[in-house]
């Protein structure tokens, strides 16, 4: 990891809606940011590689991050974009493991983070902490847990609904026209999320833009009509509209 160490300012607006803070009086906050090494990573730049110790947990403050893995055929597929306030490698204050995943900067970002002995001394001080961990953890369980089972169960045109759904709630941002997934995210990561084919995923994004459910351009995509997308992912009748 080649990452600059330098001092990073943080405002307090930027710890807001941390999950892996909840719970936390703002004096336990602080402490635990002094705590935190400050990261600042460029693009296409590696804070991890998949097998090295599994020895800091993230919490990410600004940027986006690709998590990716290779299989045992070399071939690597992308498994999760993390935006701001994610926090992620909560496996490294579990035991002393290896990174099962490599996380990479898609666009400038900056990080905090903790080794294992400095988290484990914080959580014994705030119990809270501890707990949050778990939370993360069990929220990362259910996701792939939903993504095995729609891989196993559901149609294609669904899985590929719901991966960019699952996007747009962790990495999109709100925009005029819709919700704004401005990653640098090839056709091929959708394919590699949603457990189909490149030719599959052009085929269905072209369908939808057709049908004005979207807006495609480079490396974006603009969900114009959500409402759409959850009936497809949800399978529910075209005419039924699904609450906001």
């Amino acid at each position: 990891m080649s990452s600059s160490d330098d001092v990073i300012s943080i405002n307090k607006n930027e710890l807001q809606g941390i999950r892996f803070f909840e719970g936390l009086q703002p004096d336990a906050i602080s402490d635990v940011v002094d705590a935190a090494r400050r990261l600042r990573l460029e693009e296409d730049e590696y804070l991890f590689h998949q097998g090295d110790p599994a020895a800091h947990i993230y919490t990410l403050l600004s940027g986006r991050v690709k998590l990716s893995q290779v299989t045992l055929d070399g071939q690597q597929v992308t498994l999760r974009m993390a935006g701001p306030r994610n926090t992620f490698a909560v496996v490294a204050v579990l035991s002393k493991l290896k990174f099962p995943v490599s996380a990479q900067a898609l666009e400038e970002s900056t990080v905090l983070g903790w080794d294992r002995e400095t988290m484990h001394g914080l959580m014994l001080r705030f119990p809270h902490l501890a707990l949050n961990a778990l939370k993360v953890l069990s929220a990362r369980t259910r996701e792939f847990q939903d993504r095995i089972r729609e891989l196993a169960t559901e149609r294609v045109e669904r899985r590929i609904a719901r991966t960019v759904l699952r996007l747009a709630r962790q990495t999109g941002r709100k925009v005029e026209a819709g919700v704004l997934l401005d990653l640098i995210l090839s056709r091929q990561d959708l394919a590699e999320m949603s457990g189909t084919t490149l030719f599959t995923v052009s085929r269905t994004l072209s369908q939808w833009e057709s049908q004005g459910l979207i807006r495609t351009g480079r490396e974006k995509i603009i969900i114009l009509n959500p409402h759409g997308l959850v009936t497809i992912a949800e399978d529910l009748p075209m005419d039924t509209a699904p609450p906001t």
